[in-house]
């Protein structure tokens, strides 16, 4: 990007809701929530955030760049572990202030931090009302890659690693 990421500011209820033009609505910290599902199965892959330079170059590029709140930094998915994600369709939500993504991802074809295809690999429980003995069940947990090993994590990310048993 040779400029700082510009979006128009957002109109008013009628201008976001039927307008043609994409002024996304960032929150007080400059960011805006991102959903990211498959393209091919429609599977949710992750939650996250772009401010609007993640979100410029996303659009720019069509490859996923999200803001990382924990390192207060902008990254471009997969840049550490090869584990990009390709734009197909980008939609923003009826008063712009939440983004959706359809991507095709490439490498393990794993979205998650964790080694997991998704981040979303455990259920809760509905029915009751919660409290402290609320467990949480596994699915889909299978790891696609050891994280540890991508990123340096230590021992804590081992456990249903694919193929190793």
């Amino acid at each position: 990007m040779s400029k700082p990421a510009s979006f128009p500011a957002p109109g008013d209820k009628i201008a976001s809701e039927e307008g043609t033009i994409f002024a996304p609505r960032f929150d007080a910290d400059g960011l805006v929530p991102i959903v990211a599902t498959s393209a091919a199965t429609g599977e949710v892959l992750m939650f996250a955030y772009m401010n609007a330079e993640a979100l410029a170059r996303t659009i720019e590029t069509g490859e996923a760049h999200y803001w990382s709140r924990s390192r207060g930094k902008l990254w471009r998915k997969g840049e550490e572990s090869g584990n990009r994600q390709r734009v197909v369709e980008m939609r923003t939500d009826c008063d712009q202030d939440a983004i959706w993504l359809k991507v095709e991802q490439s490498g393990a074809d794993a979205a998650c931090h964790t080694g997991r295809r998704s981040c979303f690999y455990r259920v809760v429980p509905l029915g009751r009302a919660p409290d402290s003995a609320l467990t949480l069940i596994w699915v889909d947990a299978e790891r696609q890659f050891d994280p540890s090993a991508v990123y340096r994590h230590g021992d804590d990310a081992k456990g249903t690693l694919k193929g190793s048993e």
